[in-house]
C-alpha cells in the first residue's frame, strides 16, 4: 500500500515534531524550510529573513526544561533549567539527530501555494507549489501541516503613536534588537511590557543613561524561581495545583495569585500594577525588572501620546526630552499568505476546532501546528497536536460534523472572551489562542491514553 505523503511546513519546533509524528504513523512527511537550517524562532542570526521573528543574543527561554522537552528525548541533566537560546536550538538538533529527521527537510525552499485539487471533496488532497533556487516545482500531497507559528509579522502601530515620522533619533521593533552595545549612555524609551520589553529594558538599562518603560495598562511580573528553588511553571503547570484553583474558582485564584506575586515587590508601588487580573491576560516572566526599576536605571511610564522631534509626551501629561531611540516591543501578527481562501485569517484571529482543524473543509486532511500561546511551553502542545492530526490523516481518529466543530469552536471563544480582558486600546494585536496546557491537553480527548500518559505538559518528562 502506498504511503500517504505529507506536507509539512517549516522547520521549527512545531515542524519537528510533525514529522516524526508522521513517520510513527507510517506516513511520508515531506518538510519546507525556507531559511537553510531548523530551529525556527529560537536561531538567532543578526540579520534575519524577512516574515518571521527574531530573537536577540541574550534570550533564555521562559518555560523550564522539565516542562518544554519532548515526551520521548528529555533534556540533558547538565543543561540548566532555564536555557540560553543557543541551547535551545542545540536540544533540537540533538532530537532531530536522534529520530533522524532532517532528511524529510527540504531546505532553502519557500512555499507559494497551497490549494485544493479539483476532487478535494473525495480525495481530501492538496497542490503544494514550492520555489527553490529561482525554480518552481508543483507536488500533490494528501495532507498539510502548517507549522510556522504566531511569530511571523511584526507589529509596528506607527499610526497610534502621533509625531513618530518627525522624530529625529532612530525607531525601530523589537524584532530588530540584537545587543545593547549601540544605546551606551542614550535615553531609550520601550513600548510595550511584555516579555520582549521587559528583557529590552532590563539589558539596555546596563549601559545606558536612563531607559522609560511605556506601558498602556501594566501587566503582572512573574518570577522564573518559584518556591524552594523550584521552576515556577513546575509548580504551576501540575495537575493538582490546576485542580485546586478548579475547586476555589477563578476569583480566589487571582486573589492567591496577586498575593504571591505583590510579595516579591509591590505592583501598586512600581507602577506596574494593571486593571486586569492575574489570570486574565498572559504574565510577563522576568526575574530582573524589579531590581532596575528600584535603582532608577528603569522608569515605569504611562502610554506615549506623542512624539516631537526629540521628545516624548505622555497620557499623564509628563514629558521626556533628549530621547535617542524608541524600541516598539509591539508584538507579531500572523498570516498564511500560502493558504486558499478556505483557511481565512482575520484581525490576527482564526477557527480552529481545539486550535488545530478548519472546520468548513470537506475533508480533514489540513492540520495548523503551534497556532497557540500556551501559559507555559508550547513544545508538549506541538508534540500532542501533531500525533492528533496524523491519526485524523490516517484514518485512525475522526472529527465531529461541521456544524459540532463551530458550535464547540464558538463556545471556546466565548469562554476565552469571558476570562481574558481585549480592550482597543493594546499595543499590540492580541492572539486569541491564549490555554493553560493542562486544560488544554484534557480537552483534546481523542488523543489515546498512553499519548496523555507520556506528554511533559500532563506529567513531566521521563526520567533517564
Amino acid at each position: 500500500m502506498t504511503k500517504k505523503r505529507i506536507a509539512v511546513i517549516g522547520g521549527g519546533v512545531s515542524g519537528l515534531s510533525s514529522i516524526k509524528c508522521c513517520v510513527e504513523e507510517g506516513l511520508e512527511p515531506v518538510c519546507f524550510e525556507r531559511t537553510d537550517d531548523i530551529g525556527g524562532l529560537w536561531r538567532f542570526q543578526e540579520n534575519p529573513e524577512e516574515g518571521r521573528a527574531s530573537i536577540y543574543k541574550s534570550v533564555i527561554i521562559n518555560t523550564s526544561k522539565e516542562m518544554m522537552c519532548f515526551s520521548d528525548y528529555p533534556i540533558p541533566d547538565h543543561y540548566p533549567n532555564f536555557m540560553h537560546n543557543a541551547q535551545v536550538l542545540e536540544y533540537f538538533r540533538m532530537y532531530a539527530k536522534e529520530f533522524d529527521l532532517l532528511k524529510y527537510i527540504r531546505f532553502k525552499t519557500t512555499v507559494c501555494s497551497v490549494k485544493k485539487q479539483p476532487d478535494f471533496a473525495t480525495s481530501g488532497q492538496w497542490e503544494v507549489v514550492t520555489e527553490s533556487e529561482g525554480k518552481k516545482e508543483m507536488n500533490v500531497f494528501d495532507g498539510v501541516m502548517v507549522c510556522t507559528g504566531h511569530h511571523t509579522n511584526a507589529h509596528l502601530p506607527l499610526e497610534s503613536f502621533p509625531g513618530i515620522e518627525k522624530f529625529k533619533g532612530q525607531y525601530f521593533h523589537s524584532r530588530d534588537y540584537k545587543n545593547p552595545e549601540g544605546f551606551t549612555g542614550k535615553r531609550v524609551i520601550i513600548i510595550g511590557i511584555g516579555n520582549s520589553g521587559g528583557d529590552l529594558a532590563v539589558e539596555i538599562s546596563q549601559t545606558a543613561k536612563q531607559v522609560f518603560l511605556s506601558t498602556r495598562r501594566g501587566a503582572w511580573i512573574l518570577n522564573r524561581v518559584g518556591d524552594y528553588g523550584y521552576p515556577a511553571d513546575v509548580l504551576f503547570s501540575s495537575r493538582l495545583t490546576h485542580f485546586i484553583w478548579k475547586i476555589c474558582g477563578q476569583s480566589l485564584a487571582n486573589k492567591y495569585l496577586e498575593k504571591k506575586i505583590n510579595q516579591r515587590f509591590d505592583h501598586e508601588m512600581f507602577g506596574l500594577k494593571p486593571k486586569h487580573r492575574a489570570l486574565s491576560q498572559h504574565p510577563t516572566v522576568n526575574d530582573d525588572l524589579p531590581n532596575r526599576i528600584i535603582s532608577g536605571l528603569v522608569k515605569v511610564k504611562g502610554n506615549v501620546k506623542e512624539f516631537t522631534e526629540t521628545a516624548a509626551i505622555f497620557e499623564d501629561g509628563s514629558r521626556e526630552d533628549d530621547i535617542d531611540a524608541v524600541i516598539f516591543a509591539t508584538g507579531y501578527s500572523f498570516d498564511f499568505p500560502f493558504l486558499e481562501d478556505s483557511v481565512k485569517v482575520v484581525k490576527n484571529k482564526i477557527s480552529l476546532y481545539k486550535k488545530v482543524f478548519p472546520p468548513n473543509l470537506e475533508r480533514p486532511t489540513l492540520a495548523i501546528i503551534g497556532l497557540i500561546q500556551p501559559l507555559g511551553a508550547i513544545m508538549p502542545i506541538s508534540e500532542l497536536q501533531g500525533r492528533w492530526a496524523t491519526q485524523v490523516f490516517k484514518g485512525l481518529k475522526t472529527l465531529p460534523s461541521q456544524s459540532e466543530m463551530m458550535a464547540e469552536i464558538s463556545k471556546a471563544q466565548e469562554e476565552i472572551d469571558r476570562s481574558l480582558t481585549m480592550r482597543k486600546t493594546s499595543d499590540k494585536p492580541k492572539l486569541k489562542n491564549i490555554l493553560q496546557i493542562p486544560d488544554y491537553l484534557k480537552t483534546v480527548k481523542i488523543i489515546n491514553k498512553e499519548s496523555l500518559r507520556n506528554c511533559p505538559g500532563i506529567k513531566g518528562p521521563k526520567e533517564t
